[in-house]
Order: structure tokens, then C-alpha cells, then sequence
């Protein structure tokens, strides 16, 4: 009977192991994994981010084009912290700690303007969105506060496309546990479509704002799963 403790210790020993080297793994190699992507030829704009397209609007900055906790509105406007003009195409991508968290260009054309925003009071946990796209629980955004306070860093691209100038706001938020936000180029440098631009650390989102044009076709809904540089969001 004294080596039935002996085991169960011996036993419990090594699933704690086999849980901190899963963790030690996951957390300082397979969660920085960076592999290849194929971007796609012609004039296509391409997904900035890997996980779970959680929202697809199509309104003016000032207009409402959400509602989370408690009914409370979101515009455009609150999501890029900057008064815009023009009718905007909205696309929000959320990423588990499970996607691949290396951001890239959705169009080729010139860095404007970084502009980091700290968090409203602090950063919220991003649990019930996570949950809901796991469970495909619509709207997937449901109660989802981080979309308008949390911490964010916000990239505006000057490109064209089919001909036409376009502005594209790529918006990186913060997740509760985000230990930073990673920006590799500066105001003035040019980036090719599906170059990497940045990263965020563990669970967070990447929003997308384009101006929009009448010639785009927009080919991505709530729920779909998009890969960075690599999935065709419009074209």
C-alpha cells in the first residue's frame, strides 16, 4: 500500500511537467511561429490578421455600427479614435491565443501616421468574444466592452486600389493580458501588400477600416476564418 502514494505522487509529478513544458512551448516558440504566406496576385485587399471575422459594416464614421454591453452604441469613430469623412467599410478579426499573431499590410501604400491609444481606465478581457466564436454564438461581439476601451495602436495606410486613392486603417487592440503592441515601420515608410507590419501579444483583435468605393466586393461574413496576407477580404 506505500507505493500506492509513491505512484499517485510520481504520477501527478509528471502531468505537471507534461503541463509546463506545453505551456513553456506554446508560450516561448509555437506562439511566435511566423510561416509563409502567398499573397494572392491583382488588386485584392487582404486579410491584416489570422482568427475570426467578427463583424462586416459598411456606414459613416459617425454612424452606429455595433451595440455591445448594456445596448451601448460603437461608431467607426470610437474604434479608430480619429473624425473621419466618407462612407467606411468595417472588418473586425479577433485573435485566439491559438492564431498566429504576426499582422500584415492589406493593401500596398505609404504609413501616415502611428497613433497609440492607452486603455480607458484598463484593459477588458476579450472572454466573451472568445467564447462566442468558439461556440459560433451570434453577434459574436456581444458584450464585448474591449472594442471601445481597451488599449490600442492605430496604423493609417495611404494606397490605391483598382485606381482609386483609399485610406485603410488597420486598428491592433489590446487583449486583458496583452504584454505589448508591436509596430515595425514609422511614418513615411512604404509597405507591400501582405508584409508583415506588427504583432500583438496573446488574445486580442485587428480592426480594418477602408474607405469604401462602389467597386469593391466584399467576399468575408461573421464567423468566417481568414489567414493573414493571404485571405482575400475584398476584391
Amino acid at each position: 500500500m506505500e507505493a500506492f502514494p509513491a505512484a499517485v505522487i510520481s504520477a501527478g509529478f509528471f502531468v505537471c511537467l507534461v503541463f509546463a513544458s506545453t505551456y513553456v512551448f506554446w508560450r516561448k516558440a509555437w506562439f511566435f511561429r511566423n510561416p509563409e504566406r502567398t499573397v494572392p496576385q491583382g488588386e485584392k485587399v487582404v486579410s491584416p490578421a489570422d482568427g475570426t471575422v467578427v463583424y462586416v459594416e459598411r456606414r459613416s464614421p459617425r454612424e452606429e455600427v455595433i451595440s455591445i454591453k448594456r445596448n451601448r452604441p460603437v461608431r467607426i469613430s470610437d474604434i479608430v479614435k480619429e473624425d473621419m469623412e466618407e462612407q467606411k467599410l468595417l472588418i473586425g478579426i479577433f485573435m485566439s491565443p491559438f492564431d498566429v499573431h504576426y499582422n500584415r499590410a492589406p493593401i500596398s501604400g505609404r504609413v501616415d501616421f502611428i497613433r497609440h491609444h492607452p486603455a480607458e481606465g484598463k484593459n477588458r478581457h476579450m472572454t466573451s468574444m472568445h467564447g462566442r466564436t468558439l461556440l459560433n454564438r451570434v453577434p459574436l461581439y456581444a458584450g464585448s466592452l474591449h472594442v471601445l476601451v481597451n488599449e490600442r495602436t492605430v496604423t493609417r495606410l495611404t494606397g490605391v486600389f483598382k485606381g482609386v486613392p483609399v485610406s485603410c486603417y488597420l486598428v491592433q487592440i489590446a487583449g486583458g493580458s496583452v504584454r505589448g503592441i508591436d509596430s515595425y515601420f514609422a511614418p513615411g515608410d512604404r509597405l507591400k501588400r501582405g508584409e508583415i507590419f506588427g504583432m500583438i501579444r496573446i488574445g486580442s483583435q485587428v480592426d480594418m477600416v477602408i474607405s469604401w468605393k462602389d467597386s469593391m466586393k466584399v467576399n468575408v461574413r461573421p464567423g468566417d476564418k481568414v489567414r493573414a496576407g493571404e485571405s482575400v477580404l475584398i476584391e
